[in-house]
């Protein structure tokens, strides 16, 4: 995708920019803490244990041209799985990598900032075209999948976040609303109701000062709010305005 490609040259960049500064700081414990709490990534249970041994021997075919290649299991082995099988594969690897991207820049404070954008837990690894048309194409069960999942312990991972944008997923909105309400510590749920509601051009977020602040002419993928009872408020209030406008139609 053209976005994880900006965000890899992007991250280039500014690493370079962090190792030539002498004002860097090591990021604080509750700042360490919850950017490993962001980077949780969740595991279906369905053959999970079936899929992990399938990802230890892959096909891999590279491209020295674009620095990068696929890494998949095996056409034939990968036909025999069930469909939630597959989900579980999908879900915990990327199929396509590239060898141009480099690792991210420490953040400060991350557990006081909703971010713009959701973390890249593939880092050099990402979603094929057909993996992605196998969440579209079966987008219903997909959703149920991940309902599913996210209740067994109320935690959604970043490749379920990311899955819920891929495919659109709108009317999962409640649901997680009620999620992020139990322990009200996952801002990038915060994160993905204003991605959604970015993709639907929805006005009154559109025009915000929360929009302007995130995804107007001078953004960056690090560009975020204060984490606050206020903001977190105002975005719940309006992605259900948003939601309710959905079903209205």
């Amino acid at each position: 995708m053209k976005w994880h490609l900006a965000i890899c040259f992007w991250l280039v960049s500014i690493t370079s920019t962090f190792a030539q500064s002498d004002e860097y700081k090591e990021p604080s414990k509750e700042s360490q803490a919850y950017h490993e709490y962001r980077m949780y990534v969740s595991e279906p249970p369905y053959g999970l244990a079936k899929i992990k041994r399938l990802l230890i021997n892959m096909e891999v075919k590279e491209d020295e041209e674009s620095m990068g290649g696929t890494e998949k299991i095996p056409a034939k082995i990968y036909g025999n799985l069930s469909l939630r099988e597959k989900f579980t594969y999908h879900m915990l690897h990327g199929e396509t990598f590239s060898q141009i991207c480099d690792a991210y820049p420490p953040e400060q404070d991350e557990n006081k900032k909703i971010y713009g954008y959701l973390p890249d837990i593939l880092r050099e690894k990402n979603w094929s075209e057909s993996q992605i048309k196998f969440l579209k194409d079966n987008r219903d069960s997909v959703i149920v999948w991940l309902k599913d999942c996210i209740s067994r312990n109320n935690r959604a991972g970043v490749n379920f976040k990311r899955t819920i944008l891929e495919i659109d997923a709108v009317e999962i909105i409640p649901f997680l609303i009620k999620t992020y309400n139990v322990k009200k510590k996952d801002g990038d749920i915060l994160t993905v109701f204003m991605l959604l509601m970015r993709k639907h051009e929805f006005d009154p977020f559109i025009k915000s000062t929360s929009f302007r602040k995130l995804y107007g002419k001078e953004y960056n993928f690090t560009a975020s709010l204060v984490y606050n009872k206020a903001n977190e408020t105002l975005i719940i209030s309006r992605v259900t305005e948003f939601y309710n406008g959905l079903s209205s139609k």
